[in-house]
């Protein structure tokens, strides 16, 4: 398995200041993935209150994102990084940037949480929501394991479940609508639904930039733009 060692530097420092970095994006990460989990436990169970509390934790994200990104400006003017290790700066400048994206969808699922808690709340309407999420949840995770590796299988196995998380969006969204024709008196608890799942595929599609950006890392190829069946074919194996 092909992987990227940021500890190979003579100076200690330069090690500790890669190391320091790598470090803060997963503790973002860490954040953004409570965060999603509290969202979506704050729709299911209508917790208005846990909904609140992530709106109000969304700070953290952001000013994590931009001490990290300090961070890397001051490695790019110190050390002027080449090869690898520019990649590595690159990759965290992109990924930081996503995981606050997400945490931003995370806090607009806080806030329909506490619209939500006040209507009535068929369980049927969240089951399906619930397992989405779920689905979400482990993209980001098994992302940011990736990352945390710069293991390129793992990237290519956690952006083939894209296409799964999109057909699940679709069911909710067909579901939605059904529901809206019966009964227009539901419209406004249903859009706050389909708001929350389209929040959800946003963030699984961020889950696949990271995915992405460890391809780069770790190979040199920006896979942007490029279709799942050529980024298996050229990295499925882990090929050289």
């Amino acid at each position: 398995m092909d992987t990227v060692d940021i500890s190979h530097h003579t100076s200690q420092k330069y090690n500790a200041e890669l190391e320091g970095v790598r470090s803060k994006v997963l503790t973002m990460g860490g954040m953004v993935e409570q965060q999603l989990t509290d969202a979506m436990t704050a729709v299911a169970e209508g917790d208005s209150a846990l909904g609140e509390s992530i709106i109000n934790n969304d700070f953290k994200i952001n000013a994590l994102e931009v001490e990290i990104d300090e961070d890397c400006t001051r490695i790019l003017a110190r050390r002027q990084p080449a090869a690898s290790d520019l990649r590595f700066v690159v990759a965290v400048i992109k990924t930081i940037t996503d995981l606050e994206r997400m945490g931003d969808e995370s806090e607009r699922i806080g806030r329909m949480a506490v619209q939500l808690a006040s209507r009535e709340r068929p369980k049927s309407q969240f089951s399906e929501l619930r397992h989405m999420a779920e689905a979400v949840r482990q993209m980001l995770h098994d992302a940011l394991d990736a990352f945390a590796r710069t293991d390129v299988s793992a990237a290519v196995s956690t952006l083939s479940r894209d296409r799964g998380v999109d057909r699940e969006y679709e069911s909710i969204m067909r579901q939605m609508i059904t529901y809206m024709m019966e009964d227009p008196r539901q419209i406004p608890r249903t859009l706050e639904i389909m708001w929350s799942a389209r929040a959800l595929e946003r963030i699984a599609d961020r889950a696949c930039n990271i995915c992405e950006y460890v391809i780069y890392l770790v190979k040199g190829r920006d896979v942007r733009h490029t279709s799942q069946e050529q980024i298996r074919e050229a990295f499925g194996e882990d090929r050289s």
